[in-house]
């Protein structure tokens, strides 16, 4: 019994121990490190005051970084580089991330794109969007009686 177990887990195994090591035909980045496009991590709040994103954007520098908010979709842009192989050297593991990375989210019609604030710390930006005022929830009283 436990060796048919072991069998049915053995293939996931393998892929995920291939992919990880970025083998060619498992990772759109191990085709073409310097020019492969990838998808940026990151994760989207509500609190009562706004929507904040945070993205990790490791190593790249604040400048290189392009954040736009067109028609409430908010959009991340930047590339990522670092240092070349040289002709002495060769990689034997390779997991960094290189090239353009990109990601777009709609954004809800209650927060106020004209007043979003940009924070970047520690290879983490944090995009703040603060709710407008007329889309705010209030609160209202309940009165008895005609």
């Amino acid at each position: 019994m436990y060796g048919l177990l072991y069998d049915l887990f053995r293939e996931p195994r393998r892929f995920h121990s291939q992919r990880n090591c970025g083998w060619r035909g498992f990772s759109r980045q191990a085709e073409n490190p310097d020019t492969a496009e990838w998808l940026l991590p990151l994760d989207v709040t509500e609190r009562e005051e706004g929507v904040v994103v945070t993205a990790s954007v490791p190593g790249i520098k604040p400048e290189d970084i392009d954040v736009t908010i067109e028609d409430n979709v908010l959009s991340i842009h930047a590339k990522a580089e670092f240092a070349k192989e040289n002709e002495d050297e060769r990689f034997i593991v390779r997991e960094r991330r290189t090239g353009a990375f990109h990601r777009s989210l709609s954004l809800p019609e209650s927060v106020d794109a004209d007043e979003a604030a940009t924070n970047y710390e520690l290879g983490v930006l944090t995009v703040t969007l603060p709710k407008s005022e007329e889309k705010k929830a209030r609160k209202l009283t309940v009165n008895a009686g005609s």
